[in-house]
């Protein structure tokens, strides 16, 4: 809960898109929040509620101009899933005004994340950079990343509807970067490098850090889904976590509305706020 008793202000942007109207209803549901800002190209004028199937209107009403509307609604924390193409500005944007920002999009390169770190301490603000909200998915990187105490081998598998923009995903890299902290090269298969062959290029995955090999399936149907398998002597261990409707980000994306108020600086990954 936020410390006073006034609600906490939000905003969000991609608010018309799959995971903004998530983000929309939950805010709107949270007795603690107050759903102040909408941002999204279109379409303009309209009032959110109606565009998440609610019958009474919240008031909000979606904006194109992210600078204009911070100005106007003044939120305390922004939450922003859009694309890989408008996140780092849109972050860059909503520091600058005083507000905090909730990331979800995926896609920022390192560059850009030096760029909200610095734009995050110069204006005494905070950012989170989450590439999953799903608690379970962040419990399997959590537990993968102790598993690689123990076993050298491991690769992993992510898979997820057929529209998203990145590959590999922000969450398979992140569950890279955890492994990669405990067990700092994996092995490679038994094969001699110089005599293994990709007859179809790819066929092994991308290699991340730590030489974990990364697979990217993407397929109507599916939402977003994670298995690392560990091989081992006669064993293999298998982590899986599978996000069957997007409504399982929205218990994260919650919990880090709350935590970011008393935050500095740029935190990356919400295991941080557990």
């Amino acid at each position: 809960m936020n410390q006073s008793s006034e609600k906490i202000r939000v905003g969000v942007c991609g608010a018309n898109g799959r995971m903004g109207r998530e983000v929309v209803k939950t805010v709107l549901d949270a007795p603690d929040m107050e759903l102040v800002m909408a941002v999204d190209l279109q379409p303009q004028g309209e009032d959110i509620a109606y565009l998440v199937g609610r019958p009474e209107p919240s008031g909000v009403l979606l904006a194109s101009d992210l600078s204009q509307a911070l100005v106007a609604h003044k939120p305390q924390v922004v939450v922003d899933f859009t694309s890989p193409a408008v996140v780092l500005q849109n972050a860059l944007t909503v520091l600058s005004h005083g507000a905090k920002s909730v990331i979800g999009t995926t896609g920022l390169t390192s560059e850009g994340i030096r760029q909200i770190e610095e734009q995050a301490l110069a204006g005494k603000s905070a950012a989170l950079i989450a590439p999953n909200f799903a608690l379970g998915a962040v419990l399997l990187m959590k537990f993968a990343q102790e598993a690689s105490r123990y076993f050298d081998h491991a690769e992993i598998i992510e898979l997820h509807h057929n529209k998203k923009l990145d590959a590999p995903s922000g969450t398979a890299h992140r569950t890279a970067a955890l492994m990669a902290q405990v067990q700092p090269k994996f092995g490679p298969t038994n094969v001699d490098p110089a005599l293994e062959k990709e007859i179809l290029q790819g066929a092994r995955g991308g290699v991340a850090e730590g030489n974990l090999h990364i697979h990217s399936v993407r397929l109507p149907g599916l939402i977003a889904h994670q298995e690392v398998i560990f091989g081992g002597v006669g064993e293999t261990l298998t982590i899986r976590h599978d996000s069957l409707d997007r409504v399982s980000f929205m218990p994260g994306v919650a919990l880090a509305i709350r935590k970011i108020l008393n935050a500095q600086g740029l935190v990356i990954g919400l295991e941080n706020f557990l």
